[in-house]
């Protein structure tokens, strides 16, 4: 049975093949982006199986109108994919006030709003599937990512919330956790040249520069094998709630966790006095 998708950050990328995927394979797809010029192609080869919508996820009003219309056109909707974002570079001392709230915007409202226009329609029809695009920086911090993992981290608690909600609705949630994808030219994006970068500060040339030496170091990930592996998430009995694309951050994250663990098991006696019951 054909799948009702409603993409957000559908012009390119990941976002951009994970629509291609779906409509290949039959389904129909509300595809969102700030701009619906470059949807010329998918609607010529598609016809009305592909619903181009201008949309600005920040806009609150205009995110429950898209929502609105793809469910009216199609009837339904059953995954519900949230991809629109971007990422803010810069050392936390670097970060201006507006970057970090633009950040926060984009990444952690503007999928709060989605959710929260969508799920009306999924909870009335007792079915559907929330896919939240994080990142691997959702899970392990590195320097210089502060606001873009802020924003990944608070999504990762935003969805895991979300899950326990609404799955007595028989919804389902599933983060994504990419690597590193080749979005860009075919090439790993370099995060130090692409995304939001803020204005430099002296003090953290040699830490960008040893950064920059490493970058690009994970093998870059196929977009179009990640839209794949997406189908297969969305078609399954029992998605899972957390789930990596790509597996070259993999021993970091293991081994953040396995640190995490290690040091909490460490202070123990100290967690026990602060409670007062020593």
């Amino acid at each position: 049975m054909s799948k009702v998708w409603f993409v957000t950050g559908s012009s390119r990328g990941l976002g951009r093949c994970f629509v291609e995927a779906a409509l290949a394979r039959g389904d129909r797809v509300a595809a969102t982006a700030r701009s619906t010029e470059g949807f010329g192609a998918l609607v010529a080869a598609y016809g009305d199986a592909v619903l181009p919508l201008e949309l600005d996820v920040t806009g609150k009003a205009a995110v429950f109108e898209a929502v609105k219309r793809a469910a009216g056109h199609f009837g339904r909707l059953d995954v519900v994919v949230n991809n629109a974002g971007y990422a803010q570079i810069g050392a936390i001392e670097e970060l201006t006030e507006r970057e970090l709230r633009d950040q926060l915007e984009t990444n952690v409202f503007g999928a709060v709003w989605v959710v929260q226009a969508a799920l009306p329609y999924l909870r009335e029809q007792g079915a559907g599937h929330f896919v939240q695009l994080s990142s691997a920086a959702g899970l392990v911090a590195m320097p210089l990512g502060g606001a873009y993992q802020a924003s990944k981290w608070a999504l990762e608690a935003l969805n895991e919330t979300l899950a326990k909600e609404v799955a007595g609705f028989g919804i389902k949630v599933t983060v994504v956790e990419p690597g590193g994808f080749a979005t860009r030219d075919g090439r790993n994006p370099d995060p130090l040249a692409n995304g939001h970068v803020a204005t430099t500060s002296p003090a953290y040339d040699g830490l960008r520069r040893r950064i920059a030496e490493v970058a690009g170091g994970q093998p870059a990930g196929d977009p179009a094998a990640a839209a794949q592996a997406l189908l297969k998430v969305v078609d399954a009995a029992n998605p899972p709630l957390r789930v990596l694309f790509g597996q070259g951050f993999y021993p970091m994250i293991k081994q953040a966790y396995a640190d995490r663990l290690e040091t909490w098991a460490a202070w123990q006696d100290l967690s026990a006095q602060a409670q007062g019951t020593r």
